[in-house]
């Protein structure tokens, strides 16, 4: 396995949403559970033995272990409620991680999902799905617009943990909306849930993940 640079999410590392979603296709299927121990490196070759991967040096850089069926459904938005929500991005004024993959402004050959806060707290984006999709491009669009329930300029968090179920992949080029929820938050961990739906408002994805304040 090899996380090419251009999937970064913190500068010089992995976004944690694509590298676990990578993790997780190595794994095989059935729903697992991946528990970042480390930024992702890039460009490097990594290695999964006994739900371990490992760095060319040893170094454990995540866990991948089963889990049960993802029971996070966040309920969805229609395409112009999520689109108003974005223009609402808080990353737009201040990104602790502007050239993140996923979420960064910066980014023009991003996934630029812009989530934004719905009146009752949870998070919506328009998502338009790129020509090139896998699985990894599902758990990466589940990973943003759920630590943006929580994240702020001042506050930044990175995701420790992520299960996934990806029940249908976007065609190349659907316009899809993404759903964020803040589900509790203790000391440093904050538990959220997100949803990724089609353009017919199936539902494509669901995930629940950790996310660590720094």
């Amino acid at each position: 396995m090899r996380i090419e640079s251009r999937y970064n999410g913190p500068t010089g590392s992995g976004n944690g949403g694509w590298s676990a979603g990578l993790f997780a296709a190595a794994a095989g299927p059935g729903p697992v559970e991946v528990t970042l121990r480390r930024p992702p490196p890039l460009e490097t070759t990594l290695t999964l033995v006994d739900g371990e991967v490992r760095d060319p040096s040893g170094e454990l850089v995540a866990e991948v272990r089963p889990t049960d069926v993802v029971d996070a459904v966040v309920p969805p938005v229609d395409a112009e409620t999520a689109a108003e929500a974005a223009t609402r991005y808080p990353g737009f004024a201040a990104h602790p991680y502007p050239g993140c993959f996923v979420c960064g402004p910066r980014r023009d050959d991003g996934l630029r999902i812009f989530p934004g806060r719905l009146q009752d707290g949870r998070t919506a984006a328009p998502f338009r799905v790129p020509e090139e999709v896998g699985d990894a491009t599902v758990w990466a669009a589940l990973d943003c617009p759920g630590g943006w329930t929580v994240l702020a300029s001042d506050r930044p968090y990175l995701l420790g943990r992520i299960a996934a179920v990806v029940t249908a992949r976007p065609a190349p080029g659907d316009e899809c909306v993404v759903t964020g929820a803040l589900i509790g938050v203790d000391g440093r961990k904050a538990l959220v849930h997100t949803s990724l739906y089609g353009p017919g408002g199936a539902l494509l994805g669901a995930a629940r993940a950790t996310w660590i304040a720094r």
